[in-house]
């Protein structure tokens, strides 16, 4: 099941968004991440059978605090029903067998 979690990190310089950015990328089933939030202290990642705990735990080992502010399903986007496509008439010029129309030349009889 592909999900969205949203985690709130502490990351008041450049080296430590890009320290979270690496352990977040290394995390088995990420599919794709940013960083959100009007301060730049969201992560938002989007993967399949990401485990957040364990996630968050190496976070907080690695950054000092994170907290998961929301995990949610994502649902792919359902293509549009298609309706069956009508067979196409083309209309041919009548087919007139050749045979009736060409002039059978009879050949002499073999001389031996």
């Amino acid at each position: 099941m592909k999900q969205k979690i949203v985690i709130k990190v502490s990351m008041s310089s450049e080296k430590s968004r890009s320290k979270a950015m690496e352990l977040v990328a290394r995390a088995d089933g990420v599919s794709s991440m940013g960083v959100t939030g009007n301060g730049k202290d969201q992560l938002e990642v989007v993967g399949d059978g990401v485990d957040t705990v364990c996630l968050v735990k190496c976070l907080r080992k690695k950054l000092g605090h994170a907290d998961i502010l929301k995990v949610e399903e994502v649902k792919d986007k359902k293509p549009e029903e298609k309706k069956p496509e009508e067979p196409k008439v083309v209309d041919l010029p009548p087919y007139y067998y050749p045979g009736y129309y060409y002039h059978h030349h009879h050949l002499p009889a073999p001389w031996w």
